[in-house]
C-alpha cells in the first residue's frame, strides 16, 4: 500500500512540473500533495479546512526561517541556517498528520520523499523542528473554531410527519471563527427572488431547460463543464492557484504567501456560504421543479448530478472559486495570467485551462446552472461575495519590500 501511495505523490508531482510554462518548489510540492491528501476527508467543507491549516502552518515556518512577513497565527523561533525545505515538509506532516488520520500512510510517504534529498545535519534537524512548532501553534489557534460543534440541524417538519431522516451538510459550519471576516454574516446578500419575482421565474425556467440529467438543451461543451465542476474537493481547486506559483521568478516564501492568503479566503468563503445557506433555507432546483404545478414543474425531473445536501442560495462552488480568482488577481496585479490549469476526478481526469482568474470563476459559476443544483441568480449573488471575501486576503500580508 505504501509503494502504491508513494507513486500515486510522484505522479501528482511531475504532472505539476510538466505543466507548460511551470515549475515547482518545495512549497508547491507540499500543496499539491496535502491537496490530494485533504481531498480525501469526507466533506468539501472540512477539506478547505484542512488545507487553509496546513497553508498557514507552512507560511508560518518558512517565514519564521526567511523573516519576510509576520506570522499569522504562530510565531516560533527559527535558528540561523533552519533549512526552509525541512520546514514545510514537517509544517504539511504535522497538520495532516492531525487533521487527515486516516490518510497516515500516504502523509508519511510524502513526508519521507520530501526530507529524502536533505542531507542530515544542524540545518535539516532546525527545520524540522520550526515546522513541526508552527503547525502546533496553528491547530492549537484552530481547534476551537467551532468546526467540531454538535449537528443541532432540526428537520422543519409537523408532528408525525416523515421527511427524509439523512441530515444536511454543516448546518453549523457558519458559526465558525473565520480567518479574515470579522464575523460570519460581514457579506450576507440578502434574501433570494420571491417566487413571484420574474428573476425567479426566468431562472427556474433556465435550469429546467438545461440543467435536468436527460436535457436536450445542454451542450456537448456544457456538459463537459457540468462533468468537470461536479468536483468540489481541494484538489480540483489548487492546481488553479499553482499555475500562478509556478510562474518564473516566484520564490519560497511568496509562494507560502500566496497560498496562505488561498487558504484562508477559500475556507472564510465557505463559512460566509453557509452562514447565508441555512439563514435563508431556499429550495433547491429539484424541489422546486417537482412541487410547482403548471407548464414550470414537472414531477419527474432529475439534475444532472446529485444534489448536494445543503440549502440552495448561495452557491457554494461559486464563492470559493470567486474568493481564489480575486486572491490570485490581486497576486498578478496588471501582469499578464498564465493559463490556469486543473483536472477533475469527476471528468475522468479531463483537464481543463483559462486564460485569467475572472474566466475560471466564471466558469465555475455557469458549471453549477449545467449541473442542475443552482440558479443563475444564486450563482450571480455567491461570486460577488467571494470577490469581497478575497478582496480581503491581500492587505493582510502586502508584498514584501526585500
Amino acid at each position: 500500500m505504501k509503494t502504491i501511495v508513494t507513486t500515486c505523490l510522484v505522479l501528482a508531482i511531475a504532472m505539476l512540473a510538466a505543466v507548460p510554462g511551470a515549475w515547482a518548489d518545495v512549497v508547491t510540492d507540499a500543496n499539491a500533495a496535502a491537496a490530494a491528501i485533504a481531498s480525501k476527508l469526507p466533506g468539501t467543507p472540512p477539506a478547505v479546512r484542512a488545507m487553509a491549516i496546513t497553508q498557514v502552518s507552512v507560511f508560518d515556518a518558512v517565514t519564521a526561517i526567511t523573516g519576510r512577513y509576520p506570522a499569522l497565527r504562530a510565531k516560533v523561533p527559527a535558528p540561523p541556517g533552519a533549512s526552509v525545505d525541512a520546514a514545510v515538509a514537517a509544517a504539511t506532516r504535522t497538520a495532516l498528520s492531525k487533521l487527515v488520520p486516516a490518510q497516515q500512510a500516504a502523509i508519511d510517504a510524502y513526508y519521507a520523499a520530501a526530507l529524502k534529498p536533505l542531507a542530515d545535519g544542524p540545518a535539516k534537524t532546525a527545520g524540522i523542528a520550526v515546522g513541526e512548532q508552527a503547525a502546533t501553534a496553528v491547530l492549537a489557534a484552530c481547534a476551537n473554531d467551532g468546526a467540531m460543534a454538535p449537528n443541532t440541524y432540526r428537520p422543519h417538519t409537523t408532528a408525525g410527519v416523515y421527511v427524509p431522516t439523512v441530515f444536511p451538510a454543516v448546518p453549523h459550519w457558519g458559526r465558525r471563527t473565520p480567518w479574515l471576516l470579522t464575523r460570519a454574516d460581514q457579506f450576507r446578500p440578502g434574501p433570494p427572488p420571491s417566487l413571484t419575482d420574474d428573476t425567479w421565474k426566468r431562472d427556474l425556467e433556465e435550469i429546467k431547460a438545461v440543467g435536468g440529467k436527460t436535457s436536450a438543451r445542454r451542450t456537448p461543451e456544457q456538459t463537459a463543464i457540468a462533468q468537470f465542476w461536479e468536483a468540489t474537493a481541494p484538489d480540483v481547486y489548487w492546481p488553479v492557484a499553482r499555475s500562478v506559483a509556478g510562474m518564473a521568478g516566484r520564490d519560497v516564501t511568496g509562494n507560502a504567501r500566496l497560498f496562505a492568503l488561498a487558504g484562508m479566503a477559500m475556507d472564510d468563503a465557505l463559512i460566509a456560504v453557509f452562514d447565508a445557506k441555512y439563514t435563508y433555507n431556499f429550495w433547491r432546483p429539484v424541489t422546486a421543479i417537482r412541487n410547482t404545478d403548471g407548464s414550470a414543474g414537472d414531477p419527474g425531473w432529475v439534475p444532472f448530478i446529485d444534489t448536494p445536501m445543503h440549502p440552495e442560495y448561495p452557491c457554494a462552488h461559486c464563492i470559493v472559486s470567486a474568493s481564489l480568482a480575486t486572491v490570485l488577481q490581486a497576486e498578478l496585479g496588471s501582469a499578464p495570467s498564465p493559463t490556469l490549469t486543473s483536472t477533475s476526478s469527476t471528468a475522468n481526469g479531463a483537464t481543463r485551462t483559462w486564460k485569467s482568474p475572472e474566466e475560471f470563476a466564471q466558469e465555475v459559476a455557469v458549471a453549477r446552472i449545467y449541473d442542475g443544483v443552482h440558479y443563475r441568480n444564486s450563482t450571480v449573488v455567491g461570486t460577488e461575495m467571494g470577490r469581497k471575501i478575497g478582496a480581503l486576503a491581500a492587505p493582510r500580508l502586502p508584498r514584501a519590500t526585500r
